[in-house]
Protein backbone atom coordinates (compact mmCIF):
# COMPACT_ATOMS: atom_id res chain seq x y z
CA UNK A 1 0.00 0.00 0.00
CA UNK A 2 1.27 3.23 -0.64
CA UNK A 3 0.26 6.75 -1.43
CA UNK A 4 1.24 9.09 -4.05
CA UNK A 5 1.35 12.95 -3.39
CA UNK A 6 -0.18 15.30 -6.05
CA UNK A 7 3.81 16.50 -7.08
CA UNK A 8 4.54 12.98 -8.58
CA UNK A 9 0.73 12.78 -10.00
CA UNK A 10 1.24 16.29 -11.56
CA UNK A 11 4.59 14.87 -13.28
CA UNK A 12 3.20 11.49 -14.45
CA UNK A 13 -0.15 13.24 -16.28
CA UNK A 14 2.03 16.05 -18.20
CA UNK A 15 4.54 13.28 -19.19
CA UNK A 16 7.04 14.87 -17.33
CA UNK A 17 10.33 12.66 -16.79
CA UNK A 18 11.58 11.75 -13.31
CA UNK A 19 12.70 9.04 -10.74
CA UNK A 20 9.65 9.76 -8.88
CA UNK A 21 7.39 9.02 -12.29
CA UNK A 22 9.37 6.34 -12.73
CA UNK A 23 8.51 4.83 -9.45
CA UNK A 24 4.99 5.42 -9.85
CA UNK A 25 5.13 3.62 -13.50
CA UNK A 26 6.10 0.57 -11.77
CA UNK A 27 3.65 0.80 -8.53
CA UNK A 28 0.92 1.12 -10.88
CA UNK A 29 1.74 -2.26 -11.77
CA UNK A 30 2.54 -3.95 -8.76
CA UNK A 31 0.75 -2.19 -5.79
CA UNK A 32 -2.06 -0.73 -4.09
CA UNK A 33 -2.13 2.54 -4.47
CA UNK A 34 -4.44 5.20 -2.03
CA UNK A 35 -5.38 8.18 -3.40
CA UNK A 36 -6.53 10.54 -0.82
CA UNK A 37 -8.82 13.31 -1.13
CA UNK A 38 -6.96 15.99 -0.51
CA UNK A 39 -4.65 14.67 -3.37
CA UNK A 40 -7.55 14.17 -5.36
CA UNK A 41 -8.41 17.96 -5.34
CA UNK A 42 -4.90 18.99 -5.81
CA UNK A 43 -4.41 16.90 -9.07
CA UNK A 44 -8.30 17.68 -10.50
CA UNK A 45 -7.93 21.33 -9.85
CA UNK A 46 -4.96 21.74 -12.37
CA UNK A 47 -6.48 20.16 -15.81
CA UNK A 48 -7.80 23.23 -18.23
CA UNK A 49 -8.90 20.90 -20.67
CA UNK A 50 -12.41 19.19 -19.79
CA UNK A 51 -11.35 16.14 -21.56
CA UNK A 52 -7.51 15.71 -19.73
CA UNK A 53 -9.63 16.14 -16.28
CA UNK A 54 -12.20 13.57 -16.88
CA UNK A 55 -9.24 11.27 -18.17
CA UNK A 56 -7.24 11.66 -14.71
CA UNK A 57 -10.70 11.81 -12.69
CA UNK A 58 -11.35 8.08 -13.82
CA UNK A 59 -7.74 6.58 -13.27
CA UNK A 60 -7.50 8.51 -9.87
CA UNK A 61 -11.34 7.27 -8.60
CA UNK A 62 -10.34 3.82 -9.60
CA UNK A 63 -8.02 3.24 -7.04
CA UNK A 64 -9.15 3.30 -3.01
CA UNK A 65 -9.72 6.96 -2.22
CA UNK A 66 -9.46 7.70 1.61
CA UNK A 67 -10.07 10.82 3.64
CA UNK A 68 -7.14 12.14 4.75
CA UNK A 69 -8.10 14.85 7.91
CA UNK A 70 -10.56 14.30 10.74
CA UNK A 71 -10.14 15.57 14.18
CA UNK A 72 -6.65 13.09 15.10
CA UNK A 73 -5.17 13.91 11.98
CA UNK A 74 -5.62 17.75 12.60
CA UNK A 75 -4.15 17.92 15.95
CA UNK A 76 -1.34 15.24 14.76
CA UNK A 77 -0.78 17.81 11.47
CA UNK A 78 -0.64 21.35 13.74
CA UNK A 79 2.01 19.00 16.44
CA UNK A 80 3.88 18.47 13.00
CA UNK A 81 3.49 21.72 12.31
CA UNK A 82 4.55 23.22 15.41
CA UNK A 83 8.08 21.63 15.79
CA UNK A 84 8.83 22.03 12.43
CA UNK A 85 8.43 26.04 13.62
CA UNK A 86 10.31 25.60 16.75
CA UNK A 87 13.33 23.89 14.64
CA UNK A 88 13.30 26.64 12.57
CA UNK A 89 11.57 25.22 9.25
CA UNK A 90 8.48 26.30 8.43
CA UNK A 91 6.20 24.53 5.92
CA UNK A 92 5.13 26.06 2.68
CA UNK A 93 2.05 24.24 2.71
CA UNK A 94 -0.12 22.73 5.45
CA UNK A 95 -1.43 20.74 3.43
CA UNK A 96 1.94 18.48 2.44
CA UNK A 97 1.65 18.28 6.87
CA UNK A 98 -1.80 16.61 6.73
CA UNK A 99 -0.85 14.37 3.79
CA UNK A 100 2.44 13.54 5.72
CA UNK A 101 0.40 13.00 9.26
CA UNK A 102 -1.80 10.94 7.61
CA UNK A 103 0.72 8.86 6.15
CA UNK A 104 2.93 8.68 9.53
CA UNK A 105 -0.14 7.48 11.49
CA UNK A 106 -0.88 4.50 9.71
CA UNK A 107 2.84 3.99 8.44
CA UNK A 108 1.93 4.30 4.93
CA UNK A 109 4.71 5.06 2.34
CA UNK A 110 4.44 8.51 0.73
CA UNK A 111 6.05 8.95 -2.74
CA UNK A 112 6.69 12.54 -3.36
CA UNK A 113 8.81 14.83 -5.51
CA UNK A 114 7.78 17.66 -3.16
CA UNK A 115 11.11 18.60 -0.62
CA UNK A 116 9.07 20.30 1.81
CA UNK A 117 8.33 16.22 3.11
CA UNK A 118 12.00 15.61 3.66
CA UNK A 119 11.64 18.10 7.00
CA UNK A 120 8.46 15.20 8.13
CA UNK A 121 10.95 12.31 8.07
CA UNK A 122 12.11 12.63 11.20
CA UNK A 123 8.35 12.18 12.21
CA UNK A 124 8.31 8.81 11.15
CA UNK A 125 7.77 9.67 7.41
CA UNK A 126 8.54 6.49 5.21
CA UNK A 127 9.76 7.48 1.78
CA UNK A 128 8.59 5.16 -0.78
Amino acid sequence: MIVVDSSVWIDFFRGDASPEVDRLDELLETSEIIVGDLILTEVLQGFRRDADYAVAKQLLTDFSVVSMVGADQAILSADIYRELRKSGVTPRKTIDVWIAAFCIKWQIPLLYSDRDFDSMQPFGLIVA
